[in-house]
């Protein structure tokens, strides 16, 4: 057999394989209806099927295990989506937490590079590995109190907090709601501080009809399957800035200084030409480091599952919000013992969770209502950390804390959220408050 006959036959199994591919999927993955006596309601979960699947078999028989023809495609249509003038995935939303961070220390920047002892100001409500970059760059996070109901820093605390060894805010818009922008950045102009905006809660959440992501000097998202949309695990990094791309890439891959995809040599044209740091001229640029990096790399078949789950981005958007919506409805009756969220002013959250919280003076406490959800199987969650000072890892850690912290105490013992993903629907929405409504009758 000639080649052209075993690539022709190879062509046709592969298309044989991909066909039932796609049967699979629909038999062993499809929804199941909903059985109140048995089925769990979860907080969140990956929505996917033969689409997924399919690209990600086609992936799979490349059998390219690092980043390849997917992950660049991936990166091209989600930057479109964004608006993003650069942006480069990488194997989690922590990593791309830790480059963002990473990435203004980088010295490409020259002296407005964060080095260590650079304060960053963040909320005390944060994610851990929003924070931990902090950290890892020998930073020093200060803490900012949560607003309630919109579970966001207090925006309006923020310039008070800076001192003359402030340079960076490091925030989330938490749940999917974003933070109050126009404060922030109207401080980080004025005191001339970098913004990192994590928005691995919150693809395609948009603040006074822009998308988030598009007001800080980096932007972060989260591809985890309880995300909007999942690669198992993965994350992404963008940025309007051609030195922080820069910065972010070489982190990214290893903190070399060749910017060759993997499988290239030579982009550059002088690969033996450069001579750089205390090296020898000529030495082989692929193996010249700039920065302390890691490698962070996205692998094409997670990219594939991304790239299909793009399709469905709008759908899953518009399900979240319908879905908070139709609870927050329904959770209005309670409101004497809970705390409904609320949007920012001016924003359109493309909503993670729907946070609740106790109200002090209420008959029971956050955790009973909890232990009676689970017992029902519906899935909660704890608004993260709390206060995050609180932690058991915080100690004997450089920070600081800018005045007091009541409002992340509350989150802390009085907060919890439960799904609005797109797995959930009417049916189930009916369940998750007759759950509720069979608690409060039992008081």
């Amino acid at each position: 057999m000639n080649d052209i006959a075993i690539e022709q036959d190879a062509a046709l199994l592969r298309a044989e394989i991909l066909r039932l591919s796609a049967r699979y999927a629909e038999l062993a993955h499809g929804v199941k209806p909903f059985d109140a006596a048995r089925s769990p309601v979860p907080v969140n979960g990956k929505v996917f099927g033969a689409p997924e699947m399919v690209s990600l078999v086609d992936s799979a028989l490349d059998f390219w295990l690092t980043t390849g023809r997917f992950n660049d495609a991936f990166e091209e249509r989600l930057a479109k989506v964004l608006g993003a003038r650069y942006l480069l995935t990488c194997n989690s939303g922590s990593s791309a937490n830790l480059l963002a961070v990473s990435a203004l220390t980088s010295h490409l920047h020259g002296d407005a590079a964060l080095r260590p002892g650079d304060e960053v100001i963040t909320c005390a409500t944060g994610f851990p590995t929003t924070v931990n970059p902090i950290l890892q760059n020998n930073l020093v996070p200060v803490f900012i109190d949560a607003e309630l109901p919109s579970y966001n820093i207090r925006a309006e605390l923020i310039e008070a907090a800076v001192t003359p060894r402030t340079r960076a805010i490091v925030i989330a818009h938490t749940l999917g709601n974003p933070f109050d922008i126009d404060t922030v950045m109207a401080v980080a102009r004025k005191h001339d501080l970098r913004v990192v905006e994590d928005c691995c809660d919150a693809l395609g959440g948009t603040y006074k009809g822009a998308q988030v992501g598009r007001f800080g000097d980096v932007s972060t998202l989260s591809f985890y399957p309880a995300h909007h949309i999942t690669t198992g695990e993965g994350g992404a990094v963008f940025t309007r800035g051609s030195t922080m791309k820069r910065a972010v890439e070489s982190i990214r891959d290893w903190g070399r200084d060749c910017w060759c995809q993997p499988g290239q040599d030579n982009t550059c044209k002088q690969r033996f030409g450069w001579q750089l740091g205390g090296l020898p001229a000529g030495y082989d640029h692929k193996f010249t480091y700039s920065h302390l990096g890691y490698n962070l790399k996205m692998t094409d078949m997670s990219a594939a599952v991304g790239l299909a789950q793009l399709d469905r981005l709008d759908g899953f958007i518009a399900a979240r919000r319908e879905n908070f919506a139709a609870l927050y409805e329904g959770f209005r009756k309670w409101e004497e013992f809970l705390i409904l969220p609320e949007a920012t002013p001016g924003s359109d959250p493309s909503w993670f969770g729907f946070p609740l919280t106790v109200r002090a003076e209420a008959p029971f406490t956050r955790d009973a209502l909890v232990q009676h959800l689970n017992r029902a199987r519906i899935g909660t969650r704890y608004l993260f950390g709390g206060n995050l000072i609180r932690q058991p890892y915080m100690k004997g850690r450089n920070f600081r804390v800018f005045g007091e912290t009541p409002n992340a105490d509350m989150v802390m013992t009085n907060t919890f959220w439960i799904g609005v993903y797109p797995g959930i629907d009417e049916v189930r929405r009916g369940y998750i408050l007759e759950a509720v409504e069979g608690f409060v009758r039992g008081l």
